[in-house]
């Protein structure tokens, strides 16, 4: 049987000799970036991709190959690459003035579409990042609090300065975390009852996305928002990613509202920014007409042009019928995939919800990042070169976001990509997680 090292070094050779161009120009990249490339969450070897072109839900690379863009800029680019109406908005912006320096209409009517559409939202901040978002919710609950020390959970990812797989990360920001498992309701309720007094604030996404899309449980989730407010507690949810599903992001569908609520990815319609917000009351800590209100600077936290393609996308394009209507569409499609994977008996599963997946190597949705096997990590690879040989962008730890302009042909070539990869690979994948 075909070993899974010479499986991947295969791979990689055919992917290699099919991209020379891309080849090239990652080499050349490594005179001035280290390692060519400035996002550490895109390199793959033997060498990532160079995109050339992107047209509605997909890419082109410099080679000339054609993909269905399943990275969808890990959720960011909900709205393809070429929405008319966001591009629009952005134009008209360009139009106006760049960088006033001043209020604009822009940010205010973003604010309003958010809070009305989020439950917990009654005021926002805008800042450039999730990153930022995570980092101004977590500070802010230190000073509101008194406290120092924060909750978050093992695998997680708030921003490139607080993450947490495998523990801590030497890049993280010198806060005082404390780790919990994520989905384990007893064992993180303890840490609460014994920390309570001094935790300002538990961080966690209502979907542990880079840790493997795994869905919150619904009393999980319930747990926190008690245990929070019984210690005085800021519950913060990130929904950076999970603000697309449904028509109110988790917090909608599951009824729980955080104290604060994190947002960024496709709310600038694929331009960066972020934002943070919750009560009134809360937020008021940031009013500059009150006295001892807390300073919140940020060059481009309102820049126009954010702003404007924010505006266009929330209220034109992705507005919460749409959204729901997404969501649906998006939830067959995976689980189609695990109606395809169990008749063919083969250890895959599509994890995740709605527009957000995951593919891991098991028979059943992973609960806990600790369910995933050593050997499904080491499949990953195989997986990944395997999609892009067969025209399906996809992120190298087996994600898979889908994108508005996405049709029935779209998700039928990820899903023939992955109905081959699964009876060419069958007795591979079950060798390797039997190991």
């Amino acid at each position: 049987m075909e070993s899974l090292n010479h499986a991947i070094e295969s791979a990689r050779s055919r992917y290699a000799s099919a991209n020379p161009l891309s080849q090239a120009a990652d080499t050349k990249a490594q005179r001035y970036l280290p390692g060519g490339n400035t996002r550490t969450v895109l390199h793959y070897d033997p060498f990532p991709l160079t995109m050339a072109a992107g047209e509605g839900a997909e890419l082109t690379d410099l080679d000339g190959h054609r993909y269905v863009d399943f990275v969808g800029e890990y959720s960011a680019a909900l709205f393809g690459h070429t929405n008319e109406v966001i591009k629009s908005a952005i134009c008209k912006a360009l139009d106006t003035g760049i960088a006033m320096g001043a209020p604009t209409n822009y940010e205010r009517e973003l604010a309003g579409l958010l809070c009305e559409r989020f439950p917990s939202l009654e005021q926002v901040r805008f800042c450039n990042s999730g990153t930022e978002a995570n980092l101004m919710a977590l500070s802010t609950a230190r000073v509101v609090t008194g406290r120092d020390k924060l909750l978050v959970f093992k695998e997680a990812y708030h921003g490139g300065v607080i993450k947490f797989p495998g523990g801590h990360c030497a890049l993280n920001v010198p806060f005082e975390f404390v780790l919990a498992d994520y989905n384990d309701i007893e064992g993180t309720a303890e840490l609460i009852d014994q920390m309570g007094d001094q935790l300002a604030a538990v961080l966690i996404e209502p979907i542990l996305g880079a840790g493997g899309n795994i869905r919150g449980d619904r009393k999980f989730l319930e747990m926190l928002r008690q245990k929070t407010r019984e210690f005085g507690i800021l519950l913060i949810f990130d929904e950076i990613k999970t603000a697309r599903l449904g028509s109110a992001g988790v917090q909608g569908m599951q009824g729980i509202a955080p104290d604060l609520t994190t947002l960024g990815k496709f709310i600038g319609g694929g331009l960066p920014t972020g934002a943070f917000g919750g009560s009134a009351e809360l937020m008021a800590q940031f009013n500059p007409k009150l006295p001892g209100a807390l300073a919140h600077a940020g060059t481009f936290n309102n820049n126009v042009c954010s702003m404007a393609a924010g505006c266009a996308a929330l209220s034109k394009v992705y507005t919460p019928q749409r959204a729901a209507e997404f969501f649906d569409w998006s939830e067959a499609f995976r689980l189609s995939l695990n109606e395809m994977f169990a008749a063919k008996a083969v250890p895959m599963y599509a994890n995740g919800s709605g527009s957000m997946i995951a593919i891991h190597f098991s028979t059943e949705p992973t609960r806990r990042p600790s369910d995933i096997s050593a050997g499904c990590q080491s499949l990953r690879p195989l997986l990944h070169l395997e999609l892009l040989l067969d025209g399906v962008l996809a992120c190298k730890r087996g994600d898979l976001f889908l994108s508005l302009p996405m049709d029935g042909t779209h998700l039928s070539k990820a899903r023939l990509a992955l109905e081959r990869f699964a009876d060419r690979y069958k007795p591979l994948i079950e060798q390797v997680l039997q190991a």
